[in-house]
């Protein structure tokens, strides 16, 4: 969060007779502590404005207005993660041909994760990367736009078992915009989505092949994924307004 503080620059002369006190002699350079609080202009915590600490987290009121409700613990993310993997592995006729892209921003660190564990299952590493939708949309007058990320290909897409990453699939229109962008770098054998929540209120009729959990939700509210490498702490969260 931004933490801003003005340091305040004060400069005094010394008292004379108009002011209706002696002038007493001169005692060289002052520091502004040496100063009497009332020759000092007022601030918001007292005679001096006081610079916050940039260490000093500010917190954020929408974040204290809304209600946070796990939906998954982190045992059980973690036994989700296990399922999900195994399903992905169980579907490719070849695990070697398999490459994960996940879509940002919290996709792309879920596609790592899941590499990781299919690697333990598979015995050899999976190629995993990103892919960026964010100018193939077709609602950013709606919804605006944001920073685009690099799309990140580990190899060629052509003639790959691509799986498609996201921790939530809401309207479908984020995943129309992946897939259209996939196919601008190359023609995958096949294509499956992988979504950690299913939260509905699809736009489209796009359903992801693997699914963590499925949760209904109204549109005010939002799911959070956490995961320990980023955020400290590993759980999904609903959070309500």
């Amino acid at each position: 969060m931004d933490v801003e503080g003005q340091p305040l620059a004060t400069g005094c002369s010394q008292p004379t007779e108009a002011m209706g006190e002696e002038a007493g002699p001169s005692v060289g350079p002052f520091s502004i502590s040496s100063l009497p609080a009332s020759w000092l202009p007022p601030g918001p915590t007292g005679p001096m404005t006081r610079s916050v600490s940039p260490e000093t987290p500010r917190q954020d009121p929408e974040l204290d207005r809304q209600v946070r409700l796990e939906l998954l613990s982190e045992p059980e993310l973690g036994r989700t993660l296990d399922r999900l993997a195994s399903q992905v592995l169980e579907s490719a006729s070849d695990s070697r041909s398999l490459l994960l892209l996940g879509i940002p921003t919290r996709g792309v660190a879920l596609a790592r994760v899941l590499a990781g564990r299919l690697k333990g299952l598979s015995g050899h590493p999976i190629e995993h990367g990103s892919i960026d939708p964010t100018f193939h949309r077709d609602d950013l007058e709606r919804i605006g736009t944001r920073l685009a990320e690099a799309t990140q290909l580990p190899a060629s897409v052509d003639g790959r078992h691509v799986v498609l990453v996201d921790d939530v699939i809401f309207t479908g229109r984020t995943v129309r915009a992946a897939m259209e962008a996939l196919h601008t770098w190359g023609r995958p054998t096949r294509v499956q989505l992988l979504a950690m929540v299913d939260r509905g209120h699809r736009e489209l009729p796009i359903q992801p092949d693997f699914c963590g959990r499925v949760v209904p939700t109204t549109r005010q509210e939002t799911i959070e994924l956490c995961l320990r490498s980023i955020d400290g702490e590993e759980g999904v969260y609903l959070l309500r307004p």
